[in-house]
C-alpha cells in the first residue's frame, strides 16, 4: 500500500497522509465490502482514491512557503529590550507635548479613534483635532527622528524654526 501511495503522490509526507486517510476510509467502509474481488484489490483502490483526493486538494489550494522576511518587516528581529526602550522614549516624548496636543495624538494615533470621534470626546471641532495633531506630530518628529533614521539628525522644521528663519523686511509673511 505504501508503494502505491508513494508512486501516486510522489511525496513521502503526502503519501503517509493519504495512506492514513485510506485506512480510515477502509475501516469505516469495511461492512460494505462485497467480496467480489480480493481485499488487497479493494484496499489498493481506496489508497489510490485517497491519493487522488489529496492531489486534487493540493491543486485547488496550492501552498507557497512564506519568505523568511515579509513585506514591511524588519530584516533583523528586534529584541524585547529595544522595544521597551523605544516605548519609553515615545512615552517621554508624548509627555513633553502640551496637553491640548497630547490628547488628540494619543486618541487618534495611539488608540486609533477617528478625527470625528476624537472631536466628540474632547468637545472640540474636527479641524482643531487635525491642527493639534499636526503640530504635535511635528514636535514628536523632531524629538523622535533619530528612531526612524538613526544615522541622520532629525531635521524636521518646527513651527518656531520657520518663524525664526524669516528676515525682517524680506517680504516673507506678507
Amino acid at each position: 500500500m505504501w508503494a502505491v501511495a508513494l508512486r501516486t503522490v510522489r511525496d513521502p509526507e503526502e503519501a503517509a497522509d493519504a495512506l492514513q486517510d485510506a485506512f480510515i476510509s477502509a475501516f469505516r467502509a469495511a461492512d460494505k465490502f462485497r467480496a467480489e474481488s480480493q481485499v488487497t484489490t479493494w484496499l489498493h483502490r481506496i489508497v489510490v482514491n485517497a491519493c487522488l483526493d489529496r492531489i486534487r486538494r493540493r491543486q485547488a489550494r496550492p501552498t507557497v512557503p512564506l519568505p523568511e522576511t515579509g513585506f514591511n518587516e524588519p530584516a533583523t528581529p528586534r529584541d524585547s529590550m529595544a522595544e521597551r526602550e523605544t516605548s519609553l522614549l515615545v512615552r517621554e516624548a508624548l509627555d513633553q507635548l502640551p496637553e491640548d496636543q497630547r490628547a488628540p495624538i494619543v486618541l487618534v494615533d495611539v488608540e486609533g479613534y477617528s478625527v470625528a470621534e476624537t472631536a466628540k470626546m474632547l468637545g472640540i471641532a474636527e479641524g482643531t483635532v487635525k491642527s493639534r495633531c499636526a503640530r504635535g506630530r511635528g514636535k514628536l518628529a523632531k524629538v523622535l527622528g533619530h528612531l526612524r533614521n538613526p544615522d541622520a539628525i532629525a531635521n524636521v522644521p518646527t513651527h518656531e524654526s520657520k518663524r525664526a528663519g524669516r528676515q525682517p523686511g524680506s517680504g516673507e509673511g506678507r
